[in-house]
Formats: structure tokens, sequence, C-alpha cells
């Protein structure tokens, strides 16, 4: 790799730690190549981009960035994996790491915050951002319809009333 196509890495991976929201650091050592792009499909279905670089140029490209709190992990045979969504990325590496033993999560950051490997997996528990969106859209809808069904439930209570009534005046 020359000069010119170390600053082209280390400008795009800039640009991505300056966006991402999440960042998962993990050693891939022992991983056959087929393993990495199975993680690599899983991560990308998941909503998470996984990626190798040299860890010298990723230095290089994390400072100044709020991730830059990653940069002591990267030691050794390290990939990254980075999503948008906080819950994407932490989700993706720790089912493939449960999948696969040799896929050892170092930690991650989440902004300016440092996690460590157990907060990485407990950020994977979390529902992601279309669940909770979803749920939350289930909670405003709930009242409504118990309301609706509040209000017609006097009107049938009082219909039934007058059923039984009539039906014991006819007999």
């Amino acid at each position: 790799m020359d000069r010119a196509e170390k600053q082209q890495t280390v400008a795009a991976l800039n640009q991505v730690f300056a966006k991402t929201r999440v960042v998962v650091v993990a050693h891939y050592s022992g991983l056959t190549v087929a393993q990495l792009q199975n993680l690599r499909k899983q991560a990308r279905d998941a909503g998470a981009t996984v990626r190798v670089a040299k860890n010298r140029l990723a230095k290089v490209a994390l400072d100044g960035t709020s991730v830059a709190a990653v940069a002591a992990l990267l030691k050794g045979p390290t990939l990254i994996a980075y999503s948008d969504d906080p819950v994407a990325a932490p989700k993706a590496a720790v089912a493939f790491a449960k999948q696969n033993d040799k896929l050892v999560i170092l930690g991650g950051a989440m902004g300016a915050t440092v996690l460590g490997p157990d907060g990485v997996k407990s950020l994977a528990t979390l529902p992601s951002l279309d669940e909770l969106r979803a749920k939350l859209v289930g909670l405003v809808q709930a009242p409504a319809t118990k309301l609706a069904q509040l209000s017609t439930a006097p009107a049938a209570k009082l219909a039934r009333v007058f059923a039984a009534f009539a039906k014991r005046d006819a007999a």
C-alpha cells in the first residue's frame, strides 16, 4: 500500500468514525475467510458494517472523533463493526461471537462512552430502534382502542338488557 492509498484509507475511515454512533472492536484470529464473509453478511443484514483495517491507520483515523477511545483496543488482528443504529453492530457481533469462539469482543464505544465487552453484550440485548418505535406506536394506539371499547360497551350492555326484557315479556 503506497502513501496515497494510505491517505485515502485514513480519510475514508475518519469519515466513518465521525458519522457512526457505535463502534465494536473484536479479535478475529483463527476465523476462515468464509466465516468472515458470513460475519459481514450477517452484519449487513442487521444494518451494520464490518471492516478489517490496519491498526496504525485506524488509530490515525480515530483522532478527533467521538469514538477515539477505542484506539487503545486496536492491538493484534482486529476488526471494526460499526453502525448508525446504536444496537445493530453490537447485536451482529455478539450473535456471531456466540456461534464462533474465535471472534473475541474486546469492547467498543457509543459516542464518547467507552464500552467494555460486557457493555457491548448488554447493548446487544436492547431492542433495536425500529422495535422501540413499534412498541411506542402500540402504546400510543392502545389507549385509543380501549377508549373506543369503553364508549361502545355501555350501549351494548343496555341493548342486551332490553333484549332480555323483551324475551322475558314474550315468553
